[in-house]
């Protein structure tokens, strides 16, 4: 293959690339706010951190603040990670209120595709039937030296991007690691090398031809010898599991034995996320919670920024919100970004008020603006009065009454295409994974005041309110268990419905 041969190459034409990837131009189309930061005050921040960075000195005030206010802010992107990356660096993406990143991210953690030459599938409910449909292509032309290239390109802007105290874990496993490892010697130095986790793990499958291969590889490697890491603790047991009762040694027992606490190895014996696991969303090559937040806490503090380039299902940043880092993740697939989004909707849902703003970018164009492009789905939506009574005015009812799929693409197989259709005659709402609505919308970022993700199988399917903020557009978000994403303008179906102007604050959700 001659790879380690080409190396100077790889990296040469790794840099080459970097350098002439122009940053991406994404914003934000979509923001989640918990109640308390849905305020006006919070809106102007929110604009004014979508001015360019080269805004007026007068407006330099006006730009601290909403810098201020985006610290906050965690990100999730749909795009390609080396434009984002670019951007970042370069400061003209919106986070951070148009700053540089260079050198602010604390940790780094990718998951990259690992160079299996395989096709790798989401396992989605339906009607309580697993259907396959394809998550992500491992697959390279060009070979290992077209995978080393690409691979390479982005670990140079992360190179970047990181912290001086700051590691970068790179998680692959025994195709490609061995070449990362001199390629990472490369970027970082061989002096900044840390470790080599191993992660191994009971997983079915096995053959009479070899051992069994249950483990990955995570390199973790600092950008300088000064990296912040705290160690962690485990159990060792005792010879015999019996107390040694050395002096000056505390020991403990458990239900096994008697053991004491040691510095943590580098070997970490971690389930994968197993099919009745609670924290399952089948999206393909998913990673345990339990990993991510032992990474986090041996190498972050709470109010840290975290990336993870490679974002899959959003392990790293459900973890990250859930420990109190900050956030930026991506993935090219619309499927990851919609399975990442509801996981960090229903953790939100939980910190209630003290939620901190997610904002989701996106390198296309949002669904409201792509007029005379067919959707994916049509989809159909009832709005209903109660009765009036002395007291109050009638409540307002909006119901989702069916998703009708127009194509189920190439990524799914012909067996479970025809399931889907037939599920769909039977259940309208059946692909729903999640809808929202936008009482104000303004054209230029989603804000859903309501939304609801499907959960254990089940879905709200109406929202109810007293009544309609005033003179505003009304705009509604619906998405599939596909990953498709379909924007419907409710107003006029509204108004024509109640035929009145009302006030967001007297909205019963």
């Amino acid at each position: 293959m001659g790879v380690l041969k080409d190396l100077e190459q790889v990296i040469g034409r790794a840099g080459a690339e970097r350098s002439l990837v122009k940053p991406g131009h994404y914003r934000r189309v979509m923001c989640l706010e918990s109640g308390s930061r849905q305020n006006a005050s919070r809106r102007e921040a929110l604009r004014q951190a979508d001015l360019p960075s080269q805004a007026a000195s007068g407006q330099a005030a006006s730009g601290q603040a909403a810098e201020a206010e985006i610290r906050s802010e965690n990100i999730l992107c749909l795009g390609d990670n080396l434009k984002l990356m670019k951007g970042l660096l370069e400061g003209t993406e919106a986070a951070e209120g148009g700053r540089s990143l260079r050198g602010k991210i604390q940790m780094i953690y990718i998951d990259p595709p690992f160079f299996s030459k395989s096709d790798y599938d989401a396992v989605l409910s339906v009607q309580g039937k697993n259907i396959r449909h394809k998550a992500y292509q491992d697959r390279w032309k060009a070979g290992m030296y077209g995978y080393l290239r690409q691979l390479t390109a982005r670990l140079l802007c992360m190179k970047d991007l990181l912290a001086e105290d700051g590691l970068i874990f790179l998680h692959l496993d025994w195709h490609a690691v061995h070449y990362a490892k001199v390629i990472m010697d490369e970027i970082f130095g061989e002096k900044n090398f840390v470790n080599e986790i191993i992660w191994t793990y009971k997983s079915g499958g096995s053959t009479k031809k070899r051992f069994a291969r249950k483990h990955d590889n995570i390199l973790v490697y600092g950008k300088s010898g000064k990296y912040k890491f705290r160690a962690l603790q485990e159990k060792s047991y005792n010879r015999g599991l019996k107390p040694y009762r050395f002096k000056g040694v505390e020991e403990f027992e458990d239900e096994i034995g008697w053991y004491t606490m040691v510095n943590m190895k580098d070997v970490w014996a971690i389930d994968m996320v197993g099919r009745t696991s609670g924290e399952r969303t089948g999206y393909a090559t998913q990673k345990p919670e339990q990993l991510i937040r032992r990474i986090m806490q041996c190498s972050t503090e709470e109010g840290d920024l975290v990336a993870d380039f490679f974002c899959g299902s959003g392990t790293l940043p459900r973890v990250a919100l859930e420990t109190g880092r900050r956030f930026i993740a991506c993935d090219a697939e619309e499927l990851a970004v919609e399975s990442t989004l509801g996981r960090l909707h229903e953790e939100m849902e939980e910190m209630g008020e003290d939620a901190p703003s997610l904002s989701v970018l996106s390198e296309s164009k949002p669904g409201w603006e792509s007029e005379g492009k067919l959707p994916p789905f049509d989809c159909e939506v009832e709005v209903t009065e109660g009765e009036r009574t002395l007291l109050e005015d009638p409540p307002i009812q909006i119901r989702i009454l069916s998703v009708k799929e127009r194509r189920l693409g190439s990524r799914m197989d012909q067996g479970d295409a025809g399931f889907v259709r037939k599920m769909s005659r039977k259940d309208p709402l059946a692909l729903v994974r999640s809808w929202s609505i936008d009482f104000q919308f303004d054209g230029t970022v989603f804000r859903p005041g309501v939304m609801a993700v499907r959960k254990g199988g089940g879905l709200e399917t109406v929202f109810r309110l007293r009544q309609l903020p005033e003179n505003s557009r009304i705009m509604m978000r619906v998405t599939d268990v596909l990953g498709h994403v379909v924007y419907r303008d409710l107003t006029k179906q509204i108004r024509q419905a109640t035929g009145m102007p009302v006030k967001k604050e007297q909205m019963d959700v």
